[in-house]
């Protein structure tokens, strides 16, 4: 299987096939050559490679960019378009489809904790400016939503819930085994109803009667203006499908903003350092500072005698307060002087007479590198 086979082929559908085609094609498919159901030694990567196919020809854009360039990857892919693969920190389509087999009974414990749909969480990056003026991340991530065809109930063709033959409605199943100490009995969810007490009398075709399937889901995240590094925004019902129509988890989205290449951040103050010209900071001067909204310029007084590493504090001018109604944090402008590595003879004899007016001995202090330096930068001149 070295070499990637058309990914149509791979599902076994046509080039013109619609979504729910494609899904049923490979949920099919999954389920023959999934590793926890296929005895053949090539299931695992035979179902990545089913798990491949799918995820490009699920995605509209993915399967655009396929269709067009032979890869998943393509212009169509803009930077609005966030991929996530962390759910459950790290759970793939492999484990999501592994928790569907097993039809989510993961404890004897609680009927409700196996019904109800988990929780699911991913990390969103944005950049210091998305946070700063809001915005909307596509995101496209794995899991298990509720069924199309039954609509999360499990059934089809009007069949309903019936009392499991096996357990008997219980739930459970008890065995007993022989030990040197005498007759151990032992007690566990029951493997044809997943400790539910009822299956289904005519199973959908689609989930198996569980009323939820693997599927990738893609919906848009809105981030809030302002927003703060590790804050947490709840998207209620897209976490995991519950079992048969129990309720389904959220989506748990924790915002990450990256280091940004200028500016610090502190709550809503912004520190930036901006470089002051050695005679503007003596005399005064007034700065440009970009801003970081869209196209905000900021005019920033520099007072004269400002030392290096001064700070000038600019109100309103930081980070929007999240849900402050427009009101922001402030600016903080670190001034670094700027001391001019070449000088015309006219600009530096100014300077001399400047540093004698101030009573300082330039000369005595240079080097003889400087002294050649400053010949060179005449014969230049």
């Amino acid at each position: 299987m070295a070499d990637k086979r058309d990914y149509y082929e791979v599902l076994g559908v046509d080039r013109d096939a619609d979504q729910r085609t494609i899904k049923r094609a490979f949920l099919k498919k999954a389920r023959e050559v999934h590793p926890d159901v296929s005895d053949d030694p090539d299931a695992e990567e035979k179902f990545k490679e089913v798990n491949e196919a799918y995820s490009v020809l699920s995605d509209e854009q993915k399967r655009a960019n396929y269709d067009r360039f032979g890869s998943a990857d393509g212009p169509g892919m803009g930077s609005g378009y966030v991929d996530f693969s962390d759910i459950f920190g790290g759970m793939g389509m492999d484990d999501i489809f592994s928790s569907f087999f097993g039809g989510g009974a993961s404890s004897s414990r609680g009927r409700a904790q196996r019904r109800n749909g988990r929780d699911m969480a991913i990390t969103l990056t944005v950049t210091l400016e998305e946070a700063a003026s809001g915005c909307t991340k596509t995101i496209s991530y794995d899991r298990l939503a509720t069924c199309e065809d039954c609509h999360g109930s499990g059934s089809s063709d009007g069949g309903g819930d019936k009392p499991c033959p096996r357990c008997h409605g219980t739930g459970f199943v008890t065995t007993v085994q022989r030990s040197i100490f005498g007759q151990v009995q032992s007690s566990s969810p029951c493997p044809d109803c997943q400790g539910e007490g009822t299956v289904v009398d005519h199973p959908c075709e689609m989930c198996s009667g569980q009323g939820r399937t693997p599927t990738h889901e893609k919906i848009d995240i809105e981030v809030p203006a302002g927003i703060a590094d590790g804050r947490q925004l709840r998207v209620r019902g897209y976490g995991e499908a519950g079992f048969r129509g129990a309720p389904s988890g959220d989506l748990i989205v924790n915002v990450h903003i990256a280091a940004h290449q200028r500016f610090k951040r502190s709550g809503d103050d912004l520190y930036v350092d901006v470089p002051v010209p050695m005679a503007g900071a003596a005399l005064g001067c007034t700065v440009e500072v970009e801003g970081i909204l869209q196209d905000e310029r900021i005019q920033v007084e520099i007072p004269a005698g400002t030392q290096h590493g001064d700070t000038v504090t600019v109100d309103g001018r930081g980070m929007p307060r999240s849900g402050g109604g427009g009101a922001r944090g402030r600016l903080i402008v670190r001034a670094l002087i700027e001391v001019p590595r070449r000088m015309s003879p006219a600009a530096r004899e100014a300077l001399e007479r400047f540093a004698r007016e101030m009573g300082q001995d330039v000369n005595a202090r240079k080097t003889v590198g400087d002294r050649i330096r400053d010949a060179i930068d005449d014969i230049l001149e």
